[in-house]
């Protein structure tokens, strides 16, 4: 598998020569840049470049890497990927994410009772939750991994005002897993399932677009009570490397701060002698 070089060939196909400030005349036959026009923008050999798209060259130099990133117009979380993808920045942590969430961390979520908290891993399974967390995730068959809610179950589309925009995302996320080890068993297997059941995610897989978590808002619709807009952070797991605690919050006195609480309540009451998934 070339990683390296699938992502080279689909970000240069998505840099139009407008964009590139390339000139040009004539019919192209490719929709975005060429590779002779890549290599000339970075300053490379063509022939250099053509053979990192083909795999025959995998190791190329931090200064080459930036050099692409440049003439792609790549992001910071695009140029982490490619740098990983090459083997050329040093690791962060284990390439095999704990799925253990460590008893501390549990009871931190649970003394966010007015917001919805959990943790996720690279893949995006959700590995533990809080109890206003499992009153927003209801809706859905199994809140076990936020890629697989989203494409394969039918909540997905109706829990998701914007949805394809949160299928893009979605996937973008997905994509930095793939930096730190393509070959994970656990990415592999969900990739599989995900292609095989969704022809959107495949289309949007074959992007190769890289973007970490953003701070837009999220706009969601609960059956239960409505419309929510909810803002969140993202806190990277110190003890844990690859773990992810993320909290979904309200502006206070909004109707989605009302719509929490009305959640809340509801939760609590159809439930109250159930055990959160956190504890």
């Amino acid at each position: 598998m070339n990683e390296l070089g699938e992502f080279l060939r689909a970000r240069r196909a998505q840099r139009s020569p407008e964009e590139a400030g390339v000139l040009h005349s004539g019919r192209r036959r490719v929709t975005g840049l060429r590779r002779e026009e890549v290599a000339v923008l970075a300053g490379i050999n063509a022939d250099y470049y053509t053979r990192l798209e083909q795999g025959r060259e995998t190791r190329p130099s931090p200064q080459v890497l930036d050099a692409l990133c440049r003439a792609l117009d790549l992001g910071p979380d695009a140029r982490e990927h490619l740098h990983r993808l090459a083997g050329t920045t040093p690791e962060d942590g284990p390439a095999v994410v704990a799925r253990a969430v460590s008893p501390a961390l549990r009871q931190l979520m649970d003394g966010y009772p007015h917001t919805p908290a959990f943790v996720l891993d690279r893949v995006l399974d959700v590995l533990a939750t809080n109890s206003l967390a499992d009153a927003l995730f209801s809706p859905f068959r199994a809140a076990d991994n936020l890629a697989r809610m989203t494409f394969l179950d039918p909540a997905g589309a109706r829990f998701y005002a914007r949805w394809d925009w949160t299928a893009q995302a979605t996937v973008a996320n997905l994509r930095i897993a793939a930096g730190y080890d393509p070959h994970d068993p656990a990415l592999r297997r969900l990739v599989t399932e995900l292609t095989e059941g969704s022809e959107r995610f495949r289309d949007l897989w074959e992007t190769h677009q890289v973007r970490g978590k953003t701070r837009e808002p999220k706009h969601l619709v609960h059956p239960a009570v409505g419309p929510l807009t909810l803002t969140y952070q993202a806190f990277d797991v110190r003890d844990a490397p690859g773990q992810q605690l993320i909290i979904y919050h309200a502006e206070p006195g909004s109707p989605s701060a009302h719509a929490l609480a009305l959640l809340s309540s509801l939760h609590a009451t159809a439930s109250p002698s159930e055990t959160p998934l956190s504890s």
